[in-house]
């Protein structure tokens, strides 16, 4: 098994597997009153993060030597794992996939909560630049940073306007 479907097969598992964990938190979220808003762009953020990953996979590893074309951003790509693990661990039950907003609780203002308002937003956009540039493929990690800014700009506008309410 070469280093890229080794690196993919992780980054599919980790998807997946948090797809499971948003899922849980989501009816427990409901079963103590939050609601979603912003759910007509729900489906387009789970086509982006789909294709880019698919796309990745067709490219990665049809397209480009066995190994990473560079280590550095592999190393990169490694810490942006770690400070999602902080970003899910620190909203506990309350990290899911979707805008819930669960009336009369305050914001989570602690971990990296305490430097930036978004730090869930920052990392994935992080990551889907980075992953591509590990593989050499800088325009497929630029076309879908774009896309992703597109997308998470009415994302982030929504939730923020949901949050002030």
């Amino acid at each position: 098994m070469t280093l890229p479907v080794l690196i993919l097969a992780f980054v599919t598992l980790q998807r997946l597997a948090e797809l499971v964990l948003a899922r849980h938190n989501t009816a427990l979220l409901r079963g103590w009153g939050a609601y979603e808003v912003g759910a007509r762009h729900y489906p387009l953020i789970v086509l982006l993060h789909a294709g880019w990953l698919a796309g990745l996979w067709y490219l990665a590893v049809g397209d480009v030597p066995a190994l990473p074309t560079d280590f550095g951003w592999l190393v990169v790509f490694a810490v942006l794992q770690l400070l999602r693990v902080w970003v899910i661990a620190t909203l506990g039950p309350r990290w899911t996939t979707r805008i819930m907003i669960l009336p009369g609780e305050p914001l989570v203002a602690g971990g990296p909560y305490r430097f930036v308002s978004h730090p869930n937003y920052c990392v994935v956009a992080a990551e889907i630049l980075v992953l591509p540039l590990v593989f050499g493929l800088v325009w497929y990690g630029v076309v879908f940073s774009v896309l992703n800014a597109l997308v998470l700009a009415v994302r982030i506008h929504r939730e923020n306007t949901a949050l002030r309410l």
